[in-house]
């Protein structure tokens, strides 16, 4: 019998909220910090385009069991729109496809930007991740392939224009939901307007409840690779981008049992601060139980048992 292949590298769990710059990838920078913190296993919760900067999740071993919650969690933008030109990737580095004289006004940017707001209709770009037939729609699109992508119900919780620097530039913050997409949005709001224009910068400040205030630049994790300590003080629980799903404390006997991924049956008093709690958060039957401050699993409660479904061997 063979020997178990050990894995490389340490056994790092929870988030990162790495401010990412601009000209470098997303899969690049999860290189690089894995790398830096010589992790077994990481991965981001939710791709930020080369030309993109601002605020990229980094999950480090059990953590990417959550990174659906990241990937699904509100998230906030800041982004310029160029008027004068349409280009074939909606940003900055694609051709330039139609021009136009229109430069549209704050008031005619105000009058039409409520529409943008609420469950929307959106077409995802050409130049996107998203399968047609199986194969990625910027492949086809580098490729000079006609197709089609069906629109999709997506949710714009804030939209608003923060400021118009010149004639050519406005500036505007939203807040959406899970696969929305900035280029689209610009996309429809010159077509909207008569005009023309493309994503000239895009920011991503929050995803969920990483933002300014628990991240760090790439460059800033870089200066600290000789000290270990100060690199991992910037790792946040995993249990960071489960904000809005309600939390349950056990005893070290569940949670034992819970990592064996038997169900487990709670108090009732436990399962009724839980019901109370679920209510508040408008989630369904889910619950992260905790035992000693520690993410034990998440899971659903029925008829007062909690049943596992993602158990994390902390």
């Amino acid at each position: 019998m063979g020997r178990q292949r050990k894995r490389k590298g340490d056994p790092v769990h929870g988030w990162l909220a790495v401010d990412k710059p601009v000209d470098i990838s997303s899969t690049r920078v999860v290189g690089i910090l894995k790398r830096l913190f010589n992790a077994q296993k990481a991965g981001h919760g939710g791709t930020l385009d080369p030309l993109a900067d601002g605020i990229l999740p980094i999950a480090f071993g059990e953590a990417t069991k959550t990174a659906q919650w990241a990937m699904d969690c509100d998230k906030e933008y800041v982004f310029t729109i160029e008027w004068g030109s349409s280009t074939a990737s909606q940003d900055k580095e694609g051709e330039i496809i139609a021009t136009s004289e229109i430069r549209p006004t704050r008031e005619q940017i105000e009058a039409v930007l409520p529409d943008f707001i609420g469950d929307i209709q959106q077409v995802p770009p050409k130049f996107s991740a998203i399968k047609i037939a199986g194969e990625r729609a910027y492949d086809l699109a580098r490729e000079g392939e006609t197709f089609e992508i069906p629109s999709r119900e997506v949710t714009v919780y804030e939209a608003e224009l923060v400021n118009i620097a010149d004639e050519d530039h406005a500036t505007f913050r939203v807040v959406s939901g899970k696969g929305f997409y900035i280029r689209a949005l610009a996309r429809d709001l010159a077509s909207t307007l008569g005009a023309e224009g493309h994503v000239s910068q895009l920011r991503r400040t929050r995803v969920g409840a990483l933002d300014a205030s628990n991240s760090v630049s790439l460059a800033a994790l870089e200066a600290m690779a000789e000290d270990r300590d100060a690199l991992f003080a910037h790792i946040l629980p995993l249990e960071t981008v489960l904000d809005d799903v309600p939390q349950i404390e056990i005893d070290a006997g569940d949670a034992a049992a819970l990592k064996q991924g038997q169900d487990i049956l709670l108090l009732p008093h436990i399962v009724e601060q839980w019901r109370s709690d679920a209510e508040d958060f408008g989630s369904d039957r889910l619950a992260l139980a905790k035992a000693e401050n520690n993410a034990v699993a998440l899971g659903e409660i029925r008829a007062g048992r909690f049943q596992p479904k993602k158990v994390f061997q902390l």
